[in-house]
């Protein structure tokens, strides 16, 4: 069991950053493959970034590569993503997600989901 809390979300201007965090309680946290998934107004939950249960892999949605990093330290159990670069077409509530076993964008494969956190980001 793993459960998930994500902060950090807010109000950005256009070209601003936020990192969100999510921290993860259980002691089997550094075996699972996490995921960020956001979720906008009328639209489906959409993959975003996800990282290997060692960080030594990371994947992102084409939207975001090279504005987007990934990252965990599991010493304390969390996972970050640091948005940079943020375009209104950003906005919505952020989802962190965890799943045992391989890497995959489908959030219906992801067993585990935070609160979501929201990132608004004005033009």
């Amino acid at each position: 069991q793993v459960q998930l809390v994500e902060s950090g979300g807010g109000l950005v201007q256009t070209g601003g950053s936020l990192r969100l965090s999510c921290a993860a309680s259980g002691r089997t946290f550094n075996s699972y493959v996490m995921g960020w998934f956001r979720q906008a107004p009328g639209k489906e939950r959409e993959f975003v970034a996800a990282i290997s249960w060692s960080g030594t892999r990371t994947y992102y949605t084409d939207s975001v590569k090279g504005r987007f990093t990934i990252s965990r330290d599991n010493a304390k159990n969390t996972v970050y993503l640091q948005m940079n670069s943020l375009k209104p077409e950003d906005t919505g509530i952020y989802y962190c997600a965890a799943r045992p076993g391989p890497f995959r964008t489908s959030p219906e494969l992801y067993a585990y989901w935070g609160q979501g956190t929201q990132v608004t980001v004005s033009s």
